[in-house]
Parts: C-alpha cells; structure tokens; sequence
C-alpha cells in the first residue's frame, strides 16, 4: 500500500524539515509548500493527498486563501499551523472548514498523533449506513444524503452528524461532544461546538431542526419531536 501523502504549508524552512521528520518516521510520504500559491498547484496536480497541514501567515497566499479555495472543491482534513492564539482566529478556521487548529509552538509528537487520529477515523469508517429521518450516512463513502440529495460536508461536520445519529433521543453536552468528536483533550472555548453545529443545521436544511438546543447543556438529536 502506498504511503499516505501529507501536504506541509509553511514558509519557514526550518519548521517544514521539523513536520516532515516527524511524520517521515511515521511512513508518511511528505509534500511541501513554501506559500499559498505553491499549496494550491501542488494541490490539485497530486489529487490523492490525504491531509494539509497549513501554516495562516505566509506570502502571496495566507492561509484562509488556501482553505477557501480547497474548501471548494474538496473536504480533504486540514489542520492550521498559526502562532496567533486568539479565539476569534479559531474560529474563523472553524468556520472555513478547518478541522484541527494547533497554535505554535506545538509538540511534534502531539502533531503526529493528531494528524494520525483523524487519517484513522477517515480511513476505518465501516461499512454501515444509517438513515434516521431521511437523512442517511455511508461512514464508508464518507457521503451524506437528505432525502436521497447529497451534502458536502466537512471532516468534522461528519463526525458530529454522524455522533448525533449514533446517540439520538439522548442529551449531550458541550463537553461530551469534544471528547468523542474532536478525539483529544480540547482546551478551547466549548462554543467551538455551536460554530459547528450552526453550519451543519444550515446544510441540512429543514432536516436541521432535528438538532435540538439544550441550553445551558448541548444538544439533542431528535426526529419528529
């Protein structure tokens, strides 16, 4: 089987070499990109990478350039590489699609073992499906349909639809919802949870309504009530 393909976004130098050793050492087969622009051909002249890992401040091209821009066209994992720490930059990548958000300086190894959490939900899906209400999930395919019409979604709007069918009728919290999501030990803000679950209602339509709002909890996933 051939190695899977990581896509390093940064102009520093140095930090690029640091990320791919790392993750060499692990099996990955390591691309890099010195600015947004050059993140984008090499993008879509492999068509087969399996995560991004994107600095924000670079030139010609920042970071949110290059999510938008992919977000376009794929929901390939991407994890922000920033020294910003702000909760509103965190969100902002949320909002753009991002799925994981490390502030530098980080650990290399807690780096690896994220990237390697998310390419192993991504790729050991199952073949199940579930429908509840219309809505149907191919953990497989990675694909969601509402009544039987297809919506992109991304990694972790996936993840967190597919939570909620698998827990339907039952109240989770914030903090529950992070735990079994987000796989990691989260230190953010909660509402990091209500950014998500906003954009997910809004691609699902009428069928979005199915998430109920516990205030002062969470939320509820429940069909005809």
């Amino acid at each position: 089987m051939d190695a899977l393909k990581i896509l390093v976004v940064d102009d520093e130098a140095r930090m690029r070499k640091l990320v791919r050793d790392f993750l060499s050492v692990k099996g990955f087969f390591v691309l890099e990109a010195a600015d947004g622009e050059e993140a984008i051909d090499i993008f879509f002249k492999q068509k087969d990478i399996a995560l991004i890992l994107l600095d924000i401040m670079m030139p010609k091209m920042d970071g949110w350039e290059v999510c938008k821009t992919i977000r376009r066209f794929s929901q390939v994992p991407i994890i922000m590489l920033t020294a910003r720490g702000e909760e509103r930059d965190e969100l902002q990548g949320f909002n753009l699609g991002v799925d994981e958000y490390v502030s530098k300086p980080f650990s290399p190894k807690i780096l690896v073992a994220r990237v390697e959490a998310i390419l192993r939900r991504t790729n050991s899906a199952g073949t199940e499906t579930m429908e509840v209400g219309g809505i149907c999930i191919n953990k497989a395919a990675r694909m969601v349909t509402i009544d039987g019409k297809t919506i992109d979604l991304s990694y972790k709007e996936f993840e967190l639809l597919n939570y909620f069918l698998e827990n339907q009728g039952i109240a989770l919290s914030r903090e529950k919802i992070l735990n079994h999501v987000w796989n990691y030990d989260y230190f953010g803000d909660a509402r990091t949870i209500d950014t998500h679950v906003k954009k997910l209602r809004s691609k699902m339509g009428e069928k979005g309504e199915y998430i109920k709002t516990i205030w002062g909890m969470g939320y509820k996933f429940e069909v005809g009530t």
